[in-house]
């Protein structure tokens, strides 16, 4: 049962996500996100970091299952967390809590599915889809050794997503900021653990760098799990347990949509990943470094998102349509500025990031990774910009028109590259395929949001 205090707290967000100044208001939200997504960029640093020490084999194939690691969280966390945060935000501003608890309660019913869900495809179907991007002989069995203990875990994963965001839902970004802070504490401590072998830990070499991950995100599941039962989420989660078809309906609807952005930008890192192969292990190796970075603007994004999509979904849910979008263009401009700092100031010194991986003396991995650095990196305002205003579009519940524009991304980046491939340009011409698709990404999500047609889907309770 809820608690007064938690139901005070909850009431009070809600009506500064209604009534408080736009900018203001959604930069103290963005703000703990922020910081605890930032936090989770030590993970994916630290995680390159155990990995090269295992060998370039071991760097090659942390290069080949990276982008599943971060579709497990893009799903989880994005799509489905998005659509989760963003309609428990529509039931409140609606001013209906008991909607609210019952979409919660199967929201994470929704989680351990999902998560099963993925381990039933990728424990028999590894091999052939880490073959198909490009590893063979020692890289592929790494992988694969991998997938073995990542997967059949993933729920872990999706629970300890979900449930942050039914806390940003009620515009609680704090609490959701922590359990990201536990995690980035955690998963480089216990990944490097059992990678390595510390002191009483087991070596298990790559897998090990899985267990570490899946351990970190069970324990702050189970914390939060705890928390919900206390009522911290200031209304009832667990009172009703009978699954319903129409509290699945307004995660399912958005997110079944929403999945396809997530989905389609991890197969254009996958598309692109097969071309770079072609160019050698060492092009690989370097490319997936200078890949994590890209992919890092996602979380660093999603602080500014996550809080746009609480922000939208509340007003929706309340009718004001108007400054619903306000706050989405408030949001996006805020992401892009962010990734594109970051991108030009690494573009402009790549040793900054690539200083944490690899040695001081020249080599084709920092080549390679150099190359998508100068050539990538100065246009990640555009992916910045184009992701807030996808996560913004969830609160909305209409996010057909910014999925397009991942689609619209995909197809540059794939043509781009199979030219380059099959004209025997050198690496930097793919880089700049990859640079083109961006840029197109964000102004075509800046059109979807323009054309787009928001309003409320229930009636406000008055």
């Amino acid at each position: 049962m809820p608690n007064d205090m938690s139901r005070d707290r909850r009431l009070a967000r809600t009506r500064a996500m209604l009534e408080g100044p736009v900018a203001p208001t959604l930069g103290r939200m963005a703000a703990p996100n922020v910081i605890g997504m930032v936090a989770t960029t030590f993970i994916s640093v630290a995680e390159g970091i155990w990995a090269a020490q295992l060998g370039i084999d071991a760097l090659a194939a942390v290069a080949l299952v990276f982008p599943f690691v971060m579709l497990t969280q893009t799903l989880a966390g994005g799509a489905f967390g998005g659509s989760t945060s963003a309609a428990v935000a529509r039931a409140l501003g609606a001013g209906d809590e008991e909607r609210a608890g019952r979409v919660a309660f199967h929201a994470l019913m929704i989680a351990v599915g999902m998560g099963l869900l993925m381990a039933a495809i990728f424990i028999p179907f590894g091999a052939p889809i880490f073959g198909l991007l490009g590893g063979e002989g020692n890289v592929l069995a790494l992988a694969l050794a991998w997938g073995v203990v990542y997967f059949p875990g993933a729920a872990l994963v999706w629970l300890s997503q979900i449930s942050a965001s039914l806390m940003r839902g009620t515009g609680n970004m704090l609490l959701p900021s922590l359990s990201l802070l536990g995690i980035s504490a955690l998963a480089p401590f216990f990944s490097g653990a059992f990678a390595l072998g510390w002191g009483p830990f087991p070596q298990l070499g790559v897998p090990g760098l899985a267990l570490g991950f899946l351990l970190s995100h069970g324990i702050v599941a189970a914390v939060l799990m705890v928390y919900f039962a206390r009522g911290g989420l200031g209304f009832s989660i667990f009172s009703n347990l009978r699954p319903a078809v129409r509290f699945f309906t307004p995660i399912l609807k958005v997110a079944t949509v929403a999945a396809l952005s997530p989905v389609q930008t991890i197969m254009t890192t996958l598309v692109v990943t097969g071309f770079v192969a072609r160019y050698g292990a060492e092009a690989l190796a370097g490319y997936g470094l200078g890949a994590r970075l890209e992919f890092l603007m996602i979380p660093v994004t999603f602080g500014f998102g996550a809080a746009a999509t609480a922000m939208v979904g509340t007003n929706i849910g309340a009718g004001n349509v108007a400054r619903a979008r306000a706050v989405a263009w408030t949001a996006a401009t805020m992401a892009g500025a962010c990734a594109g700092l970051i991108g030009v100031t690494v573009a402009m010194f790549p040793n900054l990031w690539l200083g944490l991986f690899l040695g001081p003396e020249a080599s084709p991995v920092r080549e390679a990774a150099t190359g998508y650095l100068t050539h990538v990196a100065p246009f990640y305002a555009f992916l910045g910009f184009g992701l807030a205003l996808y996560f913004a579009s969830q609160g909305s519940g209409k996010v057909l028109l910014p999925v397009l524009a991942v689609t619209a991304r995909l197809t540059i980046a794939a043509a781009g590259c199979a030219m380059a491939v099959q004209a025997g340009a050198p690496l930097a011409w793919v880089f700049a395929a990859i640079a083109a698709a961006m840029v197109g990404y964000g102004l075509l999500s800046a059109l979807a949001v323009r054309v787009a047609r928001w309003r409320p889907d229930v009636a406000p309770v008055r």
